[in-house]
């Protein structure tokens, strides 16, 4: 193994580096190379994830060397589709869905060229799980408003303050960071971003359990930590733009996920309702076809979506999206209940666990039910996407601010 590789950074190409125009028959022999070289059968499921990374065969959209092959992103379903059919393996969002979803989109938009060969490759691989050190007890909605400082020391910033609602943190080897570099400036103006290393001796992670017994979320406590200047995303000041670009990849990921057709929550629905015609009623009947339809809509709508990011980054019709998915996971996880008459209000588990995975439909349909809870709220709350939706998709009138021009410092907490 090379120094490169025991770090966990991608393989040649250097990222940038010329290749050879792509098409789809182009991917479909290189994957099948892929295939041959490292047959999923006997290949150690690490190794073929890193193989198909340096193949180029990760997200072809993203540049060579860096798992990709600059091809467009709508060539990621030609690859997909062939390696499904192989059976090989492929890495797990649910449970690395930040750190792709959200982390590598913004690592790849800001980062240096030592940062994303660094995190990237682990990244996808799995290798290393991260988390969002965003929210904060006093700055949920209002995100802008986070206290947490960050003060230059030289080479490195010393960091201190309290994150909340931290998802895999207990699991994180890396986090995304908001900190306050600049309490002088005004609210948006004064934020920096940096990459954290939750194995920090200063990070303290607390569990907060949840309506359904686990501790999925976590709060997050920063006492003197240490983060290198090289570290940073953006400029100095310049954080607000930065956490753009992970906020509206997030809500796509959430959102916009890709799923087969009756898959999700509405494919549970239905596997009760095939599984148990006792309980069926003519009105649950047409309630249920009823979301069905609004699920397919969802899913095409999703695709849509995804085929737009082709043109680039994603913008605020993720919003809509994301408020979508949490209207309709809840009133089909309801719906199932209903379906299940007393059964249905059976929750056979509240143990505490920290779980390594973020799965909304795992479990039973009690499971489904208060987890689903949880969905206006996670990635946006439903009210502040709202307003995003009304604002930047609409186009109506912004809310009425005052501080917008008010040093950080001066604002009422």
């Amino acid at each position: 193994m090379t120094a490169d590789r025991a770090k966990g950074t991608a393989a040649e190409p250097a990222e940038g580096a010329a290749v050879e125009p792509v098409d789809a028959a182009g991917l479909v022999a290189r994957t099948r190379e892929l295939l041959a070289a490292h047959p999923p059968a006997t290949t150690d499921r690490g190794d073929f994830l890193r193989a198909r990374f340096d193949a180029g065969l990760a997200w072809v959209h993203y540049p060579a060397g860096l798992g990709g092959l600059g091809a467009p992103r709508a060539l990621q379903a030609v690859v997909d589709a062939e390696l499904a059919a192989a059976g090989a393996p492929d890495n797990d969002p649910r449970r690395i869905g930040i750190g792709l979803g959200m982390a590598a989109p913004t690592l790849l938009a800001y980062g240096s060229e030592e940062i994303k060969r660094r995190f990237l490759r682990p990244l996808w691989v799995g290798e290393e799980v991260w988390c969002q050190l965003f929210s904060e007890p006093g700055a949920g909605s209002d995100l802008a408003a986070l206290g947490t400082r960050a003060v230059r020391d030289g080479d490195t910033w010393m960091v201190d303050g309290q994150k909340v609602w931290t998802s895999s943190a207990h699991l994180a080897r890396w986090a995304i960071l908001l900190a306050r570099t600049d309490p002088d400036l005004p609210k948006h103006q004064g934020i920096s971003y940096f990459v954290c290393d939750m194995t920090d001796p200063g990070v303290e992670v607390r569990p907060l359990r949840q309506i359904t017994g686990e501790a999925e979320f976590n709060e997050v406590f920063l006492t003197g930590v240490r983060i290198p200047d090289a570290h940073r995303l953006g400029a100095v000041g310049d954080g607000w733009r930065v956490a753009q670009t992970t906020l509206m990849n997030e809500r796509v990921s959430i959102g916009g996920s890709r799923i087969p057709r009756e898959g999700g929550m509405i494919g549970k629905a239905a596997a009760t309702w095939r599984a148990r015609p006792e309980l069926r009623t003519h009105e649950l009947h047409r309630r249920l076809l009823d979301l069905w339809v609004d699920a397919e809509v969802a899913r095409l709508t999703g695709e849509r979506l995804r085929q737009q990011l082709v043109a680039g980054q994603p913008g605020p019709e993720g919003s809509a999206m994301k408020l979508g998915f949490a209207r309709l996971n809840q009133e089909i996880s309801a719906l199932e209940l209903e379906l299940l008459g007393d059964e249905g209000l059976l929750y056979g588990d509240w143990t505490m666990v920290r779980p390594d995975l973020v799965d909304f439909t795992g479990r039973d349909a009690g499971y489904r039910y208060l987890r689903a809870k949880g969905n206006s709220i996670e990635g946006g709350t439903s009210e502040v996407l709202l307003n995003i939706v009304a604002e930047r998709v609409l186009g109506l009138p912004p809310e009425p601010r005052n501080d917008k021009d008010v040093a950080w410092k001066d604002l009422a907490r």
